[in-house]
């Protein structure tokens, strides 16, 4: 998985890896009057529920577009929310019908709002909302509510709203579909994942056989199998897939998307984004695996113009065995001045290989084709919505990857937009000392925002497989996506304190390094605990990588003291004595990890993430979940998209495209629903 995801912020360091409307008060085609100004949304307070703040964006750039341009935008960010259903159907089947038994409610109670028991209802509402489903959207956990199962039927009672006995079940039975990913390898991953990929009494050595089969024959370029369907028995028992394409499952969705990439491959800005256009269209029309790795290519290489876009069944974390994609979109806007300050780091990516310090016949002879670009988001859906990534690196395949290049961009006003959001509180609270705080003050946005690159251009393109290797999916298996966030995050940790970083003028002082490496010390080993459940251990990959880079190098440095467990004033504090060894502990780890990706090591790679990145301190969780709660920051953020509005004549024909933005959250999701429910209805 390519992604970077934030789900916290502090100054100086980016955790690296993102009352009811009437809905036609909001339509595609028409100008919004439920809706603010882009300069009015500024002076509005952002929304905070649960542990979650949902912040705005603005699109910097868009007005500057020509009407061509800004219909492309307009006709990408249409196909994006048009999918929006399908994510909430994997997630867990009974989303679906969830989400429109409690929109019903909120949209038809006529009763008292102000009880504590509405107050619940409607956070569990927000809640679900922001994780597109009943389970939390980054520890996977089924969300409990804290409103009593017969309020919620009295509620469906009073408003005429449907909700069948078996979901209403799932909802308050707190042993039902827990988990909607386990990374649980004592237990059953399949069964005990609430995910909608497989069928209920599909097991995970159904699964082993499905892909031992599948893979027997797949040879050096292998499609991603699996990846567009839900793998399911039919009534004999055997293994089917269900494909999810224009005619197949997810049908109704696909063909709207279908029908606004058509009209954006007609104003496509050159030959090569609308062949690639064409290819996704023919992908989801025919649901060909082949198709979509043509596609894969095809995009990797258009890389001229100002418009891109991610558009798919990508991802594959919301799979407990890491194949079946998740749906997401992005639509990017160039941010050429930023851009340009960081080709450079494309432009040096063999010079980064060639001094990695993994081992020589695990390096990349020839790093093919890694772009680089800032961008700034035009909207999101799918996975990548309300909570995003900051960074991208694309395409997954391995092989495509290493013949014909990805793009990697970093998702520049979100990053911008978190930034504005964040305080120094975390900072100042778990930061060991004043001059730890000083230096995030004056490097950390830098840092960040220099790992966040680095992990996406150089290290995601770093390392190659041993010939007769399988994928890292097929002989890493659950454990596979934490290795290779881990991988990236320590390529980007090695060079941070490389010289060749001031050389090639990315930063001024290796000050900026050291900010880096402190803020990664301090989240792995303490700050991201304040996401957990009391008592829980960490499921999410992005969380098991920090935990186990961190954990790692704490104690291989033990002996010289590199990194100081300190104890002061009844807090505890990380505290990093000598930098340069830790670079090189750093160093260690990357060479450990590219060879258990290399050479396919099962074991010794679930050695690593079982022993360092799962388990939680409990009394240190336990001190930080105390010491967090005094500063009241939200652990998690997300966003609102701006609303682009279609300006027709008489004719019909869009002569501009405006921007606003949506008066709440609840608004902009009870809109979506309305006008993009396809599956949901």
């Amino acid at each position: 998985m390519k992604n970077l995801i934030i789900s916290g912020i502090v100054l100086g360091g980016l955790f690296t890896s993102c009352g009811g409307a009437e809905q036609e008060n909001q339509n595609a085609d028409s100008n919004n009057t439920d809706s603010l100004t882009v300069n009015e949304s500024k002076k509005m307070d952002t929304e905070r529920f649960g542990d979650v703040e949902v912040l705005r964006y603005e699109i910097p750039g868009f007005e500057k577009l020509s009407l061509t341009q800004k219909k492309l935008v307009y006709y990408l960010y249409e196909a994006g929310l048009s999918g929006r259903d399908i994510i909430w159907d994997q997630n867990y089947r009974y989303n679906l019908e969830i989400r429109n038994a409690l929109e019903h409610i909120v949209k038809n109670y006529n009763g008292d709002k102000n009880t504590e028991e509405w107050g619940h209802l409607m956070t569990y509402t927000k809640r679900m909302w922001f994780s597109n489903g009943i389970h939390h959207h980054y520890s996977m956990d089924k969300f409990q509510p804290e409103f009593s199962r017969t309020y919620l039927e009295e509620l469906i009672a009073s408003t005429g709203a449907s909700l069948r006995p078996e979901i209403l079940e799932a909802i308050f039975d707190n042993s039902a579909d827990k988990k909607r990913v386990s990374l649980d390898d004592s237990e059953d991953l399949i069964l005990n994942s609430a995910t909608n990929f497989y069928g209920p009494t599909v097991t995970e050595k159904d699964v082993e056989n499905f892909y031992k089969e599948k893979l027997a024959n797949a040879g050096t370029r292998p499609v991603e199998i699996g990846l567009n369907s839900q793998l399911t028995k039919d009534e004999n028992g055997n293994l089917v897939e269900n494909v999810w394409k224009t005619d197949g499952m997810y049908g109704a969705a696909i063909t709207k998307v279908v029908e606004w990439l058509k009209l954006a491959q007609g104003v496509a800005e050159n030959e090569a984004q609308g062949n690639a256009l064409g290819l996704l269209i023919e992908y989801y029309e025919t649901g060909d695996l082949n198709k979509w790795a043509e596609y894969n290519i095809a995009w990797s290489q258009a890389t001229e113009g100002d418009i891109d876009y991610i558009q798919g069944f990508v991802e594959v974390y919301g799979d407990p065995v890491g194949m079946r994609g998740s749906y997401e979109s992005i639509i990017q806007i160039n941010d050429f001045e930023a851009s340009e300050r960081m080709a450079v780091m494309a432009e040096n990516a063999q010079w980064f290989e060639d001094h990695s310090s993994i081992q020589e016949e695990h390096k990349k002879a020839n790093v093919v084709g890694v772009s680089y670009k800032v961008v700034n988001v035009a909207g999101e859906a799918g996975d990548a919505s309300p909570s995003t990534p900051i960074g991208v690196n694309l395409p997954n395949s391995n092989w495509i990857r290493a013949e014909h290049g990805s793009k990697s961009v970093s998702l520049g006003n979100i990053v911008q937009a978190y930034e504005n959001a964040g305080g120094e509180g975390i900072l100042r609270e778990f930061a060991h000392d004043d001059e730890e705080i000083e230096r995030a003050i004056s490097y950390g946005k830098l840092a960040s925002k220099m790992h966040t690159a680095m992990h996406e251009v150089i290290g995601h393109a770093s390392g190659k497989i041993n010939e007769g290797v399988g994928t890292p999916k097929e002989t890493l298996k659950n454990y596979s996506s934490t290795l290779e966030e881990a991988r990236a995050d320590l390529v980007a940790l090695y060079f941070l304190l490389d010289e060749k970083l001031i050389d090639l003028g990315l930063i001024e002082t290796l000050e900026v390094g050291k900010a880096e490496y402190d803020s990664y010390i301090r989240n792995g080993l303490m700050v991201q605990m304040r996401r957990l459940e009391p008592g829980a251990n960490i499921e999410e990959a992005h969380m098991r990588n920090r935990q186990l880079v961190a954990a790692w190098a704490f104690e291989k440095g033990a002996e010289q003291n590199v990194i100081e467990k300190v104890e002061k004033a009844g807090k505890t504090y990380f505290n990093i004595n000598d930098y340069e060894k830790l670079r090189v502990i750093f160093g260690d780890l990357l060479r450990e990890i590219q060879r258990i990706k290399s050479e396919g090591d099962f074991a010794a790679g679930k050695n690593l993430v079982e022993n360092y990145g799962v388990k939680v301190d409990q009394d240190v969780h336990n001190e930080v979940l105390e010491r967090s709660d005094a500063l009241d920051i939200a652990p998690y953020y997300g966003f609102m998209n701006p609303i682009l509005t279609a300006v027709k004549d008489e004719n019909g024909e869009i002569t501009d495209v405006t921007i606003s933005q949506p008066t709440n959250f609840e608004t902009q999701m009870l809109d979506y629903s309305y006008q993009y429910g396809f599956l949901g209805k």
